[in-house]
Parts: C-alpha cells; structure tokens; sequence
C-alpha cells in the first residue's frame, strides 16, 4: 500500500492544471508535487517556479525515469490523453485524466483494461459527479426502485463560444493564481478532437453513465460548426444497451448563462436534475425528494476530483468515478462524431471495435 504523502506528477500546465489541479494537490495534506511535465519545457519551468515544484521535465518518458511516483494527472490537450495515460499505466501509476478519456473507443477499451492489469486506478475529473444529488440519485437507480431505464432527456448549454473561436481572453482571470490561459487549444480541432461534443457534452454524458449504469448501443447526430473549426452545437439521439431511448444535445453559445438538465424516465419513478440551480427532484411510487445545492457546492466541486484520487491512491477512499464511465462516454462520442460525419446515419458502438 502506497504511504502517504502520495507522490504525484501533473502532466500537462495549462489552464485546467494551474487552476484546479495544481492547487488542489499543494492544498492536500497527504500529497507531494514532485514533478511536472509539459512538450513545452518553458511553460512546465514557468509553473514548477510560479507553484514551487521541484521538478519539471518535457519528455513524459524522462519523468518517468527520474522520478519516484505513486500517481499521475494527465491534462494535456485531449488528442494525447491515450498516449500519456499509456505511459504512465505502463510505469504502474495510477492516473487521474481529465475529461474526454480519450477521443476513440478503442484507446479508452485499452487503457481501461490496461489498468486491470497492472493493478492500478484510472479516476476522471468529471466534477459534476460529486454533487450530493447525483451520489443520491446513482444510489437510487442502483437499488432498483424506479424501475428499467426508458428515456433519457439531457442538455448543457453554455457561453464558450469564445474558447471555440480560439479566443481566451478574460477565461479564469480574477481566479487562482492562473499561470496559463486556455489559449486557442479549443478551436483546434487537431489538439481538441471536436468542440461542444469533447469539452461539455462529455459532462453530461458522465453524469448519464454514473447516474444510469447503463451503455450506449446505438447513436444517431447531427452537428453544427457555425463558422468554427469545431463543433459549437450537437443533437444526439441514442439507444441504450437495454433498449431505452434517449436525446442528448446543446450549444456553446448561450449567451449570459448555461443550462445543464438531466432527466431519466423510468418504469416506476423519475430523477430531475437541475444542474445550473442546484437542485433535483426524485420521484419513487409518487414520493418526491428535493436537495438544495450548498454554498460550498457552487465551485463545481473543482478541488474533488484531485482530492478524491490522492485518496484512492492511498487507499483512504473509493475511486469515486472510474475509468470504466470515462469509456462509457467516450463510446458515446465517438459514434456521435462518426455519425454527424456520416450525415446523421446510425453507428452502432460495437462497430467502434471492428
């Protein structure tokens, strides 16, 4: 078993690392930064100096050579979490990724088996898992008293138009000691894989899978680039492994707010979520349940997801949100993104493997 303090690498130090990552782990009492490591060695230097970390390399490999590591969080652009997330299970780390997985189902199939097979954790910064209405609602679905899943309703909308059009000014200013800007990372689809689909859609798809236990059979979409090099607005309909049905969409361009709504419909009862108010309502046989979000909850949860998986590294917790609902969403968006590619036609996620 791994003694604490948990030994931890950041991998990446963009603005998702500098601003949550970085911060959560220096704030953790059973955890040590030792290292960090970014293609642009400048740009690790820069964060290692800005936060106090002993370390920083440009070469993954390099770090891995040189260093004594329990743990690892991979958030580097999406097009090289499979690559990096490899190396480090390879090594016997356990990793945090942050979301999407991966961009195709297959690399996420192989890092989660991966994983099994070295004995170690792959855990997801999906945040939005953690609210205390969402635990309550997996609790319930997984104790079968609403029933089989029928449909499910789920939209996120929300102003980042900005980050798609490659712009990132005013982006997480005013907040934690921001050392690095999104910069035009989002617009590009090369680094991104896609837009709405890879940066949003993917949360709610999270909370689908946490919540419903359920696996996607079969999408069929259709995506909107408005101008931009990636997608900004994504209608997706969906047939699950057991035959329930769903619609899943939204925009990034919501101006002046954002909208996260997740509804499943079930035999003999329903769960509401209102994610932008807090709120959810559970109905079970006419029952209906109400929580309020707390005050501490309004952050997104932002310092869990590191939190969690220092824990799980020390064997202190549950790794709260697996590798396996970071696969199940990937299957979702990859047969999104080939489907809209493909002018809507259905793609059957087990063709995802041929």
């Amino acid at each position: 078993m791994t003694t604490s303090p948990a030994r931890i690498a950041v991998v990446g130090t963009g603005w998702w690392a500098t601003e949550h990552h970085i911060p959560a782990l220096l704030d953790h009492p059973d955890a040590a930064l030792v290292a960090l490591c970014d293609a642009n060695l400048e740009k690790a230097r820069m964060t290692a100096d800005a936060y106090g970390v002993p370390s920083a390399y440009a070469s993954v490999d390099e770090m891995l050579a040189n260093e004594r590591l329990d743990g690892a969080i991979v958030v580097t652009d999406h097009a090289t979490h499979y690559t990096v997330a490899k190396g480090c299970l390879q090594a016997g780390l356990h990793i945090l990724i942050e979301k999407p997985m991966t961009l195709f189902a297959r690399e996420a199939k192989e890092l989660v088996e991966l994983a099994a097979s070295q004995r170690v954790q792959i855990a997801m910064g999906y945040n939005h898992t953690y609210s205390p209405y969402t635990i309550r609602a997996q609790q319930v679905v997984a104790s079968g008293a609403l029933g089989e899943l029928q449909y499910v309703n789920g939209i996120f909308n929300q102003h980042v138009l900005r980050l798609y059009q490659g712009k990132s000014t005013g982006i997480g200013e005013g907040r934690d000691r921001l050392v690095h800007s999104p910069a035009d990372a989002y617009s590009d689809p090369r680094r991104s894989g896609g837009g709405h689909g890879h940066l949003q859609i993917t949360h709610l798809a999270s909370l689908l899978f946490f919540i419903s236990g359920r696996r996607v059979a079969q999408v069929q979409a259709r995506m909107r680039n408005h101008g931009l090099a990636v997608d900004l607005v994504d209608a997706i309909l969906v047939e699950f492994d057991n035959g329930s049905l769903g619609s899943i969409g939204g925009t990034g361009n919501m101006a002046g707010g954002r909208k996260i709504d997740l509804q499943l419909y079930c035999e003999n009862g329903w769960i509401d979520i209102d994610e932008a108010a807090g709120t959810a309502r559970i109905s079970d046989n006419g029952t209906l349940h109400e929580e309020a979000l707390t005050d501490e909850n309004r952050h997104y949860y932002r310092h869990a997801t590191t939190k969690n998986f220092v824990e799980t590294v020390l064997g202190q917790a549950e790794n709260h949100v697996s590798g396996l609902i970071g696969w199940r969403a990937v299957e979702l968006l990859d047969a999104a993104y080939r489907s809209a590619a493909a002018g809507g036609s259905a793609v059957e996620v087990a063709s995802l493997y041929d």
